[in-house]
Parts: C-alpha cells; structure tokens; sequence
C-alpha cells in the first residue's frame, strides 16, 4: 500500500469495512483515509452480486445526449443506491455556438443494449489517462453475472449501393477524422454538430467545414443535409454523419437508395456479452496498480472496485466537503482500493461529479452521503445504480 493512503480505523486488508444495511447484500459506511494532501472521508458501499436479489445496470437519463443528477437517475430508476459515472462532454468553450451534448466519453451498455461507442482519445474530457489505457476501457456486468474490466469497441458498416463503408461511430459527440457515425433514437434530441469538431489528437481543433448527414428510415435513405442536423430520432430512422473522406462517401447516396447499417460492442479479452458496461480507466489490475498513475494531484474522486472473483463490488465516492475537499491522487485512490481488498478497480468522473446516493427502507426517495464539492447536484451524463428485488 502506497505511503500516504492509509486508511484510519478501517478493517484490514482484504475485508472492506462492515456498514449500514441498505437492502440484503448491500451496505454502506464512511471511514477517513490519510492522503498525501490532508485526510479524505470516503463513502463506501458494498454489493455482493452473489446475492440473487441485487444487481447493478446503468443509471442514465433516458438518452445519451443528455444530464440529470445522480438522485434524479436513481429516484427515476427505483435505484437502492448509486454513484456517479462516467466523464462527459461538459463544455465547449473552444466552438462558440456549439451545444453541448452531455454524452459519455466511453462505451455504455443499460439492460443488456449498447447505448454508444467511444470518442477517440484526443477527444475525451477529464484528466490525462494513465499509459496503455483507452478511452474504450469499461467496467462491466457480464451475463455471467460477474464484474470486470474490459475494452469495448465498436464493430459495424454502412452498406449502400456503391459498397460498403466501415462504421466508426455510435452515438458518440466526436467522431474520428474523415469518418462516418450512426446516431439513433438513444442519442435523443440535441444537435449533431459536435460530432464533426476537433480532432482525433485536439478537441479545441476547428469544427470540419466537409460535412454530410443521411438520414435512413426503413432500410431507405429520405433525405441528405450538408451539415449535421438535431431533433429526435425516430426509432425506425438512423441518421449518418460524415467528415471529409466519410463525407465524400456519403454524398453517393440519394433518396431512396438502399442502405443497411449494422453495428455492436465487441469485447476485447472476456467474450462475454455486457448487461452492463460503463465508461472511465482502470487503476488496479490484478491486484497491481498500473504504472504511470497521477501521485501528485490530489482530487474528490469516485472509483469503482472487484473483489471476490467478480462477484463484489466496491463502490467509492471522497467527501467534497471544505474538510476533506483536498481528496486523494489516483495513485492514493488505488492503493485504496487495494487495501479495501479489490483486485481490480476503475477510475470514475470526479470533482464537482463525484456523488454517492442511497435509499433508506421505506423511503421514497435517495439521500446524498457525500457533500459535492460544488456545493449541490451536478447533472451528469450516466452512473452505476444498484437495485435489490427484496
């Protein structure tokens, strides 16, 4: 365990504190941690997966390109409780007249259905990803009911008239250079536009002035635009997006040409299917923390931990209070982890995003456990919600 991140009155490696009941299999407790920085409170919960009555899915608004709370997503879903997620397209200060879009950086599954793939790695909001990770790394449910981490990435083609063109892009706010993207109805009613900004190496780099959208409803194209569109989808209609080379391409098709668009998540080592996947970057691996991880900024930060072969989870979110606002490195956070007795562990969003909710029994509704650093709520764009059938 790293100097530095030690926990005080905590239980010993490999058993996470005993907590508050919040439904069978679920508990919840806070315990402070000595940081390089000053102490952090850290807010736990623990889930056993083993436990029929509990599973985890993703908490999200209903569309990918949109915000609410992580109480709202929870209230909503009939969540026991929950933890913020992943990083999101928060800002666009660097495209004036752009809207933001709230969409996830990474791949999201909900319920066993891929929501959206990941933007390219130049793209991504949040701090710098630590070496060897990518903006595809997820953590995940299998149908196997066990918990991982993985890589997702996204596999599809565009069939038209002319041939077929590779897909490389789902409901994702950038797309990759000179490529074409899918949207769908999950994508919801925000503009399309950030779609074609920046670059796969610089996110403040211009909007590209090459642009096409098709829109596709029944396997038929009836209509083209030069520049990406908004407004809902329909759920018959796909809407592709071209930049540069991606763009040319589109521009063959014409009203009523037949095109077929195919798409899914593919795993990189588990080949099994997700019931549930979630954007971020993995810090513990195997009970070692990756090489490379940030040991000199201290933030409030939320993580997600394995233990148990993948059938306990280990949910975290720090305190944002002006007590414990100074939090932990990445590194600090996984060393954490570690000593809570995870073997894997997964870097969420934090700062002002970092919130942990849970539900007394009978109550209608959640309760915040840590104190957002901002002071109240921040909408965010999706979180790890946990749900007991007791």
């Amino acid at each position: 365990m790293l100097a530095g991140a030690a926990l005080t009155g905590a239980a010993p490696a490999g058993a996470a504190p005993a907590g508050r009941h919040v439904a069978p299999g679920v508990s919840y407790r806070q315990f402070d941690v000595d940081g390089a920085a000053g102490t952090a409170r850290a807010h736990l919960l623990t889930v056993d997966l083993a436990n029929p009555q509990v599973r985890v899915d993703l908490l999200y608004p209903g569309a990918v390109a949109a915000r609410a709370t992580v109480s709202r997503l929870a209230d909503s879903a009939g969540a026991v409780a929950g933890v913020n997620g992943d990083f999101f397209n928060i800002s666009e200060t660097q495209h004036p007249g752009v809207e933001v879009t709230g969409a996830a950086v990474g791949p999201a599954v909900a319920a066993g259905q891929v929501l959206k793939a990941a933007v390219p790695k130049g793209q991504r909001f949040g701090p710098a990803l630590p070496p060897g990770t990518s903006t595809q790394d997820v953590f995940g449910v299998g149908t196997d009911g066990l918990a991982r981490l993985d890589r997702l990435s996204l596999v599809g083609s565009v069939g038209t008239p002319q041939g077929t063109l590779p897909l490389k892009g789902l409901n994702q706010y950038a797309l990759p250079v000179g490529s074409v993207g899918a949207f769908t109805a999950r994508w919801g009613a925000v503009s399309r536009m950030r779609a074609v900004c920046g670059t796969d190496t610089q996110r403040s780099a211009p909007c590209s002035s090459d642009t096409y959208e098709v829109k596709v409803r029944g396997g038929r194209v009836v209509s083209v635009s030069d520049t990406p569109g908004s407004g809902a989808i329909a759920a018959d209609t796909t809407v592709l997006v071209g930049r540069e080379e991606g763009a040319r391409q589109l521009r063959k098709l014409s009203a009523g040409d037949a095109v077929d668009v195919t798409h899914t998540l593919v795993a990189a080592t588990s080949g099994v299917p997700y019931t549930f996947a979630i954007g971020g970057f993995p810090v513990l691996r195997g009970g070692a923390a990756l090489a490379g991880l940030d040991d000199t900024t201290s933030a409030v930060r939320t993580v997600v931990g394995v233990k148990g072969g993948g059938r306990q989870l280990l949910l975290l979110a720090l305190d944002g209070s002006a007590d414990y606002r100074t939090g932990l490195t990445v590194a600090e956070e996984a060393a954490t982890m570690r000593s809570l007795g995870a073997t894997d562990a997964f870097n969420l969003d934090g700062g002002g995003s970092t919130e942990m909710v849970t539900r007394d029994t009978g109550a209608a509704a959640v309760t915040v456990r840590n104190h957002p650093s901002g002071g109240a709520e921040r909408p965010v764009s999706n979180g790890i919600g946990v749900f007991s059938t007791a």
